[in-house]
């Protein structure tokens, strides 16, 4: 589906969400991916993750894309949007289909929570249910796929063994996972006949060429699941690096859905100055904007050894 990590040098990429303009929190992932791109000499690019459709804003894309720009964060390549990218998927999901690696499901959301209350098993994880099994192949309710509502990815490897991935971050050093116990087979298309993220993600991550992933830390504990996927079509595994967190007043994550401001792009120094505070790199200050960027990517290169 794509070359390998490093064929092309080093690629790395931002991609947002476009369910409300760029505010802090954001801003420090974009400028962070940007600043890891150019201190290795690679390429940077932006990807619109509009594939969850209903919680997209009109005109959020085009937004981000003048934030981005303002503050002097320009992608290498032109822009690609997932809502336009649906064959990649669908053609991802039937190479799963046909290993015998994805298969078609019908719960709800309270069937699972019945089915695990149940078997004394009603605890939910970042609020999602650990998936029971219920419509696996050989299991208790088999789907034909031409009946799915959702399709979800098996996480059981052959002889029952469990799915459980160690993997290496750049800045939180080593994380392990059992995905089998922890997340359970999780979904690759929603039962309204959207893509799922962690399909959307990897499938454009390989296709891309990305090497290096460099995101905010709240996506750390997709990371699993997103390297199972990878293993499961063959694709090769970038570098990830998950950034610190802008929190609000009460402690809690900077996001679109709790009201987080826009930043405000009339003042792009400011912005890119608060971003480099949260991710504790001293940059000078007294200087432009564009000398500010330099600035930040020499120390950044430092930080990390390149």
């Amino acid at each position: 589906m794509s070359a390998a990590p490093g064929a092309g040098g080093y690629v790395g990429r931002f991609a947002p969400s476009p369910t409300g303009p760029l505010h802090a929190g954001s801003m420090v992932a974009a400028l962070a991916s940007w600043l890891d791109a150019r201190a290795h000499g690679g390429r940077w690019l932006v990807r619109i993750e509009d594939v969850d459709t209903p919680r997209c804003i009109p005109g959020a894309d085009l937004e981000i894309l003048r934030q981005l720009a303002a503050c002097g964060l320009h992608p290498d390549e032109p822009p690609v949007w997932q809502s336009r990218r649906g064959d990649l998927y669908a053609h991802a999901l039937d190479t799963l289909h046909t290993a015998g690696l994805a298969y078609g499901c019908r719960c709800t959301r309270r069937e699972i929570a019945l089915a695990l209350a149940a078997a004394g098993h009603d605890r939910s994880r970042h609020g999602e249910l650990v998936y029971p099994g219920t419509c696996r192949p050989g299991g208790a309710q088999p789907v034909p796929w031409a009946e799915a509502r959702a399709v979800r990815l098996l996480t059981v490897q052959p002889g029952g063994v469990d799915v459980c991935i160690d993997w290496t971050d750049d800045r939180l050093g080593p994380q392990h996972q059992n995905v089998t116990r922890e997340v359970g087979d999780f979904v690759l298309r929603r039962a309204d006949g959207l893509w799922a993220y962690q399909l959307a993600v990897v499938v454009d991550d390989a296709a891309q060429g990305i090497t290096h992933v460099v995101r905010g830390e709240d996506l750390a504990d997709n990371t699993p699941r997103q390297v199972w996927l990878q293993r499961c079509l063959g694709l090769p595994t970038p570098r990830y690096r998950h950034t610190p967190l802008v929190l609000d007043g009460q402690g809690e994550k900077l996001s679109k859905q709790t009201g987080a401001a826009a930043i405000d792009t009339r003042q792009p120094l400011a912005v890119l100055q608060a971003a480099a505070q949260a991710l504790d790199l001293a940059v000078p200050a007294g200087i432009e904007a564009h000398q500010f960027l330099t600035e930040a990517v020499s120390r950044w290169a430092a930080r990390c050894q390149v």
